[in-house]
């Protein structure tokens, strides 16, 4: 076996992390988030050409896809998004009720190795404390570890980006720390939106064709969608996910252009 120390592994890992680390201090598109929408969309903007840092305040990427629906890790998939699958080389070879059922872990690693392979970075627990905002446009995210958030009094760091996507999911943390500062407005009749009841086929329609650019330089995908705009939820059916994310990537990549 290859003769080493603890302190060549130690020294190894602090380099190397701080090499990545420094490279993703100046982006064109941070994405907050790395559920099914924020890897989609990382992966097809990181395979365009596009520098992106993906940010995940937990240990792992994925978000719930891991869980499935009640810790059961199978998830649905409908038609439409099967090419997604199959760009991340998802097998898909089996069906229920007109459905295509796949495993949870294969999507999700998957989704997170297919992101990596394409260029973009992703920083796990990496929570956003704040949003960077100059000029009347997001800028930027402001960033700090997970576990130190909150907990101690410790500043943060800030990426410069072109485009920040929320991708956080229900909490649409991205968007609500603007929307507490007054700068994107509340619902009508005011307080914050509220998702609809259960109903995955509007659910998943609605992640799609509401993904939008709510502030300048601040765009929304996934379930965040639904949570900025009172959407319905939809359950452990991820093509909707997926397709937002592939949309967010499509419209941010026009929008730099």
């Amino acid at each position: 076996m290859t003769k080493f120390n603890d302190i060549q592994i130690s020294r190894a890992i602090l380099n190397a992390y701080h090499e990545k680390a420094t490279a993703c201090l100046e982006n064109d598109v941070v994405i907050v988030g790395a559920g099914p929408a924020g890897l989609t969309a990382a992966n097809r903007l990181a395979a365009g050409g596009i520098k992106v840092t993906v940010l995940e305040k937990r240990l792992a990427p994925g978000g719930g896809i891991w869980g499935g629906a009640m810790g059961l890790n199978e998830v649905v998939v409908q038609e439409e998004a099967i090419p997604v699958l199959d760009e991340a080389g998802v097998r898909r070879d089996r069906r229920r009720e007109g459905l295509c059922v796949v495993d949870a872990v294969e999507l999700a690693s998957a989704l997170a190795l297919r992101a990596l392979r394409s260029g973009a970075v992703i920083l796990n627990l990496t929570t956003v404390e704040d949003l960077a905002v100059q000029s009347g446009r997001v800028c930027g995210a402001v960033i700090n570890r997970t576990m130190i958030a909150g907990a101690l009094p410790v500043d943060p760091l800030t990426l410069s980006a072109k485009a920040v996507i929320d991708a956080t999911g229900h909490e649409a943390v991205a968007v609500d720390m603007l929307r507490r500062r007054g700068l994107v407005a509340p619902p009508a009749g005011g307080g914050a939106p509220v998702e609809g009841p259960m109903d995955a086929m509007s659910g998943e329609a609605f992640v799609v064709d509401r993904v939008s650019e709510v502030f300048p330089g601040l765009w929304l995908a996934g379930m965040s969608v639904c949570a900025a705009y009172g959407g319905p939820r939809m359950g452990p059916i991820f093509g909707g996910m997926m397709l937002s994310g592939v949309t967010a990537a499509e419209r941010i990549t026009e929008s730099l252009r």
